[in-house]
């Protein structure tokens, strides 16, 4: 009973928080109706489609490779599996989740090499089958 009580207690807790969030969003898209309605007084709003919103873990363009920068710039030179467990830790990501983990890999990898044909990185043998990625000199 106890643990149920408690439970309840965070969920109460969350639908609480999304509520104020909605609040927000709804008094913002008031003032942004309003502007439009400024500039265009015979707009019709409701022809504008929602946008849905980007994948729960979604990174905005560049943020991949400024992490991974900075993670570079501060510990030196790491492998790709230590930039991935560091990254998705920053990011506070399920890191026992294998298919996050394995397209987070992905992703990483992908943002290294294109780091390493902008000359921003540099890769050399490392332990085992990894490759130790630097910043470049």
């Amino acid at each position: 009973m106890s643990a149920l009580r408690g439970k309840r207690g965070e969920l109460a807790g969350r639908i609480d928080a999304l509520q104020d969030q909605l609040r927000e969003a709804m008094i913002d898209l008031d003032h942004v109706d309003a502007t439009l309605r400024l500039f265009d007084p015979d707009i019709e709003l409701d022809e504008i489609k929602p946008k849905p919103l980007p994948p729960r873990h979604h990174a905005f363009k560049g943020q991949v490779s400024r992490a991974i920068l900075a993670m570079l710039r501060a510990d030196g030179a790491m492998d790709g599996k230590a930039i991935t467990i560091r990254l998705m830790a920053e990011r506070e990501l399920n890191a026992n989740d294998k298919v996050l983990a394995k397209a987070m890999q992905k992703r990483i990898g992908a943002a290294l090499r294109n780091l390493r044909e902008r000359g921003l990185v540099a890769s050399s043998p490392g332990p085992g089958a990894f490759q130790l990625w630097a910043m470049a000199r």
